[in-house]
This record gives C-alpha cells, sequence and structure tokens, in this order.
C-alpha cells in the first residue's frame, strides 16, 4: 500500500489542477461576454463568481478587476496561482512518484504564471493567457496518463481529479438551477452558451442537441450524460472505478465507507430520472455536493489520517 502521506500529495495535485483549470475557464469566458457590455455579461459574472462562492458585490468594480483576483491573488484560496502553487509544492514532494514529463509541465506552468512579466502577458492578452494555462493543464494531465503507470498514485491523482470536477459542475448547476437560479435566469441565448463552455461542454451539447439550446436539456446533460467526460455521472462513475480499485489493493482496507458512497452516488446519478425529481433540480444538486463532500472526508479517513495501530503488525 501506498505512503499516506504520497497518497495525500497525489491526491490534492489532482485537485489543485482541476481547480486551476476550471478557474481559468470562468475567468475567460467572463471576459468574453463583457465584450458585449449588455444585461446577459451581468448574468454570466454572477453566474461564475456565484458558482466558486463568490457573490455579486465582487463585480460592482468590473469583471476584468474580478478576473485578474481570480488569476493571481495569492490570498485567494481558490485563485489559480493558489492552485498551480499548492499543486507544485505536492509535486516536489512527490517527485520520485511522477514522471519527468509530468513534472516539467507542471512546473513550467508554475514558472509562467509566476514570472514578474505573467500580469503584463495577461493585461496586454487576457484571452490568450487564459487558454494558454488552460492548454498546458490539459498537457498536463495528458502526460500523467501517458508516462505514469496506471497504479495507485495515478488512481489517487486521477481521484482528485474527479471529485473535485464533480463538485465544481454541480456548484454551477446549482447556480442555474438550484434554489438561487431565479435571480439568475438562463432565458438568453448568450448566457446559455456561456454556462456550457464554463463546463467546457458547449461543442459536446450542439453536437448531440444540435444549435438548439433549452436550459432543461443542458441540465440533463451535465448531470446525466455517461459519454461526456465532465457530466456529473461520468465523473462519479469514474471516482467509484478508482475507489474500488484502491480497496482492492490495500490489504489492510476492511471498511467500505469511500467506495460504498461513491456507488451509491453513481447508482443514484445512473438511474435517476429528472421527471421524478418532484421538487427539481436543487436537492439533487445539493446532494451531489454534500456526498462529494463526504467522500472527500472517508478518503481521508481510510487511505490518510487512519489510526497508526490499525496498520501496524499484531
Amino acid at each position: 500500500m501506498m505512503l499516506a502521506r504520497v497518497a495525500d500529495s497525489l491526491y490534492w495535485i489532482g485537485r489543485y489542477i482541476e481547480r486551476a483549470e476550471h478557474i481559468s475557464r470562468l475567468s475567460d469566458v467572463m471576459l468574453t461576454a463583457t465584450l458585449d457590455q449588455n444585461d446577459a455579461a451581468v448574468v454570466v459574472a454572477q453566474v461564475a463568481l456565484a458558482s466558486i462562492g463568490g457573490d455579486d458585490d465582487e463585480i460592482e468594480g468590473t469583471a476584468y478587476d474580478a478576473v485578474h483576483s481570480l488569476v493571481f491573488e495569492r490570498d485567494n484560496l481558490g485563485s489559480v496561482v493558489t492552485s498551480l502553487a499548492r499543486a507544485r509544492e505536492n509535486a516536489r514532494q512527490v517527485r520520485d512518484q511522477i514522471t519527468t514529463e509530468t513534472w516539467e509541465r507542471l512546473n513550467l506552468l508554475y514558472l509562467r504564471v509566476t514570472d514578474p512579466r505573467a500580469e503584463d502577458s495577461f493585461n496586454n492578452h487576457s484571452s490568450a493567457f487564459l487558454n494558454e494555462v488552460i492548454a498546458d493543464l490539459h498537457l498536463f494531465k495528458g502526460a500523467a496518463d501517458a508516462t505514469m503507470s496506471h497504479g495507485e498514485g495515478w488512481r489517487f491523482l486521477l481521484l482528485g481529479v474527479y471529485l473535485e470536477r464533480a463538485q465544481l459542475i454541480a456548484r454551477l448547476l446549482e447556480v442555474c438551477f438550484g434554489d438561487r437560479a431565479a435571480a439568475k435566469p438562463l432565458n438568453d441565448y448568450r448566457t446559455q452558451m456561456s454556462v456550457l463552455r464554463m463546463a467546457c461542454a458547449l461543442e459536446p451539447y450542439l453536437r448531440l442537441y444540435t444549435a438548439e439550446i433549452q436550459p432543461q436539456r443542458m441540465l440533463e446533460f451535465l448531470l446525466f450524460d455517461e459519454d461526456f467526460p465532465r457530466s456529473i455521472r461520468f465523473s462519479t462513475e469514474r471516482i467509484a472505478e478508482h475507489l474500488t480499485s484502491l480497496a482492492r489493493r490495500d490489504q489492510y482496507y476492511e471498511g467500505a465507507e469511500p467506495d460504498r458512497l461513491a456507488a451509491r452516488l453513481s447508482a443514484r446519478l445512473k438511474f435517476a430520472d429528472m421527471d421524478d425529481e418532484t421538487q427539481g433540480a436543487g436537492p439533487l444538486l445539493a446532494a451531489v455536493v454534500s456526498e462529494c463532500s463526504r467522500i472527500h472526508h472517508a478518503i481521508y479517513e481510510t487511505f490518510v489520517a487512519y489510526p497508526l495501530e490499525e496498520r501496524l503488525p499484531a
């Protein structure tokens, strides 16, 4: 079984990498929407900020100021720079567990966004800067998949990616379709396109449903599609798959808490039907966020912060 500190670092690398990519994409969508300078742009900014725990007061200045903070503010625990710094520090601690290709990709990206000239580059070409960050994060994930052995370390890394992704997409959908949705209605085509872009889902959605965007179809696609890698159903199935494999590899593993929770959430999404959800999507989305948090704590209790006497030979 892998050392707890190694599993912890790999798990958090996955979470921070996914968080940095999501925030970069939200930031790019916000900036693109503001080019039109209309009411839809304000709604897009409100949706983006609310989905990551912000509030409307943050856009009293300009969307550019909000995005600049999301990218470069080191005191912001969810900013791109902070996420990349923490991912790199975790990678440094387990340098012998990851490949040279994955380390170099992450290290080069960190050096680029923390370079003294990075903010000037962002000021001059904001969208290009953010898209380069996203592209490099895709390269990191590709390098990890192509060069790391698909054993325990790789599974902890992917476990972090998919758990973070499921929570982020669920929170985005909560803002759009949950209890707070009335304050940010998706009744404008440009707003609907922007929300799909926040989830990297515009092109996959259009290929499935053509150019007719309907809020109900958006919700069902991002919740239940079994083939789209950023849908909540796809993510929860991967979480359950990785936890099941990790449980089989751990000779000291006796409980079934994390994989049981993950399997239950995956099954709920697999067999759910929005027509049967009499109270709408809000309770289901809230349950996804809550269950992902429970899975996270169960992972820690099982693989990271377990009592030492449980793993010592009798």
